[in-house]
């Protein structure tokens, strides 16, 4: 007889149910967030136990990666495509749990994917960094719209990110604001170093793989974007079609179209968004530097506005990187743009 286990986790305890073949619950327990005393229940089973699943919560790693050194399978459930019947009253931790391993013993469980152990810190620190970048940005914003409020002029983020304290006391001439400029100016130095240090500390131990070397052959993908993607998508393969890459990026519409109206959208946030933030990114600096990026964007903005256009561009290189990083070629922009 084959045995099904499902694990409702949260942050301090987790409801554990073990089923048989026939839903039957052998096992349903509350138990706190000790692997041990996890792992004690689970021994029991371990001859005739097809899988554990584990809903993908914010701190699913100790669990997962304990079970799996212990000896047993775990399943990463995808709680935005898990489907309950609508018509249920009434849910709790007990029927989540039960849910997970029904899933399991019919073979409809959508699954995710499960990061390897070993580069996960890598990455987790690349996305600390977006995380700086990103806080950094809304201190430039900030200063720029407080001196654009009291003085009147607008000053580009170049400018912002190479004044000084004297250039504020400068331009500012009330005692309160420039001393609420100075600590912007004090939060946006600290955050450029705690960046470069990421950046250092990354380079020094990561390199591209093989099948991420020809990122650089983007115009716009340096070393920190080509990291950031490789270490995002991890194995390219597990993407079995370009439209699903391009829809995991979040690159795609979310909507929901019959007789060819819109009736609504769907889950928008499917997907991951790092690198949904990478090719947008991407998207920026290839409008700089590749000539037939700069005419797509140029059309597309013609015809809608600059951030659908944004949007366009970056779906056009992720479609395109799959196939670079897949197929091991170099990037072509005439091929992409004709």
């Amino acid at each position: 007889m084959k045995t099904y286990a499902g694990i409702d986790l949260h942050s301090s305890n987790s409801y554990i149910v073990v089923i048989d073949e026939k839903d039957n619950r052998l096992f349903e327990k509350r138990l706190t967030n000790d692997l041990g005393l996890i792992i004690k229940v689970f021994e029991q089973y371990k001859k005739s136990l097809s899988g554990i699943v584990i809903e993908s919560t914010f701190n699913w790693y100790w669990l997962v990666d304990g079970l799996n050194e212990a000896g047993f399978k775990t399943h990463l459930a995808n709680p935005a495509a898990i489907q309950q019947y609508s018509g249920l009253k009434h849910t709790d931790d007990k029927w989540d749990s039960f849910w997970l391993a029904h899933m399991l013993r019919l073979g409809i469980l959508p699954e995710g994917y499960i990061y390897p152990k070993s580069k996960r810190p890598v990455r987790d620190l690349l996305r600390r960094r977006i995380m700086f970048v990103k806080q950094r940005t809304t201190q430039i914003l900030s200063l720029q719209s407080m001196i654009t409020r009291n003085l009147g002029i607008k000053m580009r983020g170049n400018e912002i990110k190479k004044m000084k304290e004297d250039d504020i006391e400068n331009i500012l001439a009330d005692e309160y604001l420039a001393f609420t400029a100075k600590q912007n100016l004090k939060v946006i130095e600290c955050l450029k170093t705690t960046i470069r240090d990421i950046e250092n500390k990354i380079l020094e131990m990561a390199e591209l793989s093989p099948e991420f070397i020809k990122l650089n052959t983007f115009p716009g993908i340096g070393k920190i974007l080509g990291l950031t993607i490789m270490l995002e998508v991890g194995d390219i393969r597990r993407f079995k079609k370009v439209g699903c890459y391009s829809s995991y990026c979040r690159c795609v519409r979310s909507e929901r179209i019959s007789n060819n109206k819109k009736k609504g959208e769907n889950n928008r946030k499917n997907g991951n968004k790092f690198l949904s933030w990478a090719y947008v990114e991407a998207a920026n600096f290839a409008i700089r530097h590749c000539p037939h990026a700069q005419k797509f964007y140029q059309r597309k903005k013609a015809k809608r506005n600059g951030i659908v256009a944004i949007k366009a561009l970056s779906n056009k290189l992720a479609r395109a990187s799959y196939y670079v990083m897949r197929d091991q070629v170099d990037y072509k922009p005439e091929y992409l743009f004709r």
